[in-house]
């Protein structure tokens, strides 16, 4: 039986399938060579069309308000697109919107899906632009009533038979079988990005148009997992915009999954990439500070972090930060007006004070002193030695003070006397509460990969 092709374009009143609505429908049903027959309808979104896309399209509340309502031809449309292979320019926003309103009708509907977009990028690369109104102008393909459903499925239905025509290699048909990843790849992410991507532990980025990074991700396998993103039905309006903003991958092979872990969570505090929200509720909002007055008299005080500005430590609350100052201030005897709760200005730090009732400034500093020697010493130094890359080299991780200090690799032949050689072979990063998580977390599950005072690399 020759394969037939349903080629589909909607009008809605937004972009995203969960909270929008389509307004216009447009199918034409077609065997490669000629169209065979074709539905097109106004549909009442049962909902106000936006103005700006009304602007856009043109079509008003008016038009639509004795139109059918989806309901009404669900089963016309299932019918039409039923047993036929499913095409469309940016084929998953089409395929997203009926879906999911089919599903509400009642009908259970999938389909095989061929996206004009990534075919045009395979049988004619190079071209400037992939969008309709820009292939129609660079082809010579006629466009008429642009961002109408009628109109835009005439040309993509043009276009699409001169791609079949044009495709001396046979890549539409690679990209119909039904195991081909390239189907489920956001339209505007060339495949090349896609194939590249190694099956080992790392980290991976997503670009937009303009190579900015918009997400980072870790995985254990780095393949499985960015193929994990592009799979699945969801139709929320976030991840439909996800998807789309997705213009170019790139990636770094780690060690180990822990190594990926790390260099995630810095690579994300570094980037600030707007589709990572995760941790972004792990960061400390409170720091323990030191300063010196001009008198000579040193603080301790607990406030909001600031940007730049190195702390002793840092909490999630300022009740923390509070109640370890006040045990610190009780176990040192120092002098409850030398703890402060915010960061004065050191003329609000020294006001008030009687210079006869203040401590011996010498004697004063050094509780001080001894108050943040203990808080360092209380947390552990030590490295972690685990796998590497490749059967040459070893990863190593380097803890300082209870601080993630930095991570790297060193050849498998290296051998160290005293952990706090690792801290040589290692890239220094920043660190915080989530990191030092982590690593505590792992220390306890695998201590013998954990190299503290009697250190030995076996």
């Amino acid at each position: 039986m020759k394969r037939e092709y349903a080629i589909v374009d909607i009008e809605t009143t937004g972009g995203n399938a969960a909270g929008s609505r389509i307004t216009e429908i447009a199918i034409v049903i077609h065997d490669g060579i000629t169209e065979l027959s074709r539905f097109e309808t106004l549909v009442n979104p049962e909902k106000e069309i936006p103005l700006p896309i009304f602007a856009l399209t043109g079509i008003t509340n008016e038009m639509v308000r004795h139109a059918p309502m989806f309901d009404d031809i669900a089963e016309q449309v299932f019918q039409l697109l039923d047993g036929r292979v499913f095409v469309a320019h940016n084929v998953n926003f089409d395929y997203s919107f009926i879906r999911h309103q089919l599903e509400q009708a009642g009908f259970k509907f999938t389909a095989r899906k061929l996206c004009t977009v990534r075919a045009t990028r395979k049988v004619r690369p190079g071209l400037h632009s992939y969008s309709l109104g820009n292939l129609c102008r660079s082809l010579s393909i006629p466009i008429e009533r642009q961002h109408r459903a009628g109109g835009d499925v005439n040309a993509t239905a043009i276009l699409f038979k001169q791609l079949l025509a044009w495709d001396t290699e046979g890549e539409i048909e690679k990209m119909l079988k039904k195991a081909s990843q390239d189907q489920r790849l956001p339209p505007n992410l060339p495949p090349a990005d896609f194939e590249q991507l190694p099956e080992n532990p790392g980290v991976y980025y997503f670009y937009n148009r303009e190579r900015k990074v918009v997400y980072v991700g870790k995985a254990v396998n780095l393949k499985k997992r960015v193929a994990s993103h592009f799979s699945g039905h969801k139709v929320t309006a976030q991840r439909q915009n996800f998807l789309r903003d997705i213009y170019g991958i790139s990636f770094e092979v780690c060690a180990t999954e822990l190594m990926a872990l790390l260099l995630e969570c810095t690579e994300i505090k570094k980037l600030w990439p707007v589709y990572n929200t995760a941790l972004k509720r792990f960061d400390a909002k409170f720091g323990l500070y030191q300063y010196e007055a001009r008198s000579g008299y040193k603080y301790l005080a607990v406030g909001k972090l600031a940007k730049n500005q190195e702390c002793i430590e840092t909490f999630h609350s300022e009740y923390e930060g509070i109640n370890l100052l006040r045990t610190l201030a009780e176990k040192y005897t120092i002098d409850y007006r030398f703890c402060k709760y915010g960061r004065p200005s050191d003329e609000e730090a020294y006001k008030g004070h009687g210079l006869m009732d203040l401590p011996d400034v010498d004697l004063h500093n050094h509780q001080v002193n001894s108050a943040i020697t203990s808080l360092l010493q209380e947390k552990p130094s030590f490295a972690i030695i685990d796998k590497g890359r490749t059967a040459d080299e070893r990863s190593c991780i380097w803890v300082e003070n209870g601080r993630f200090y930095g991570m790297g690799y060193v050849a498998a032949d290296v051998a160290f006397s005293q952990p706090d050689e690792v801290k040589e072979y290692v890239t220094p990063y920043k660190s915080n509460g989530y990191i030092m998580q982590l690593l505590y977390g792992f220390a306890a599950k695998y201590p013998k990969k954990v190299y503290q005072a009697s250190f030995s690399v076996i």
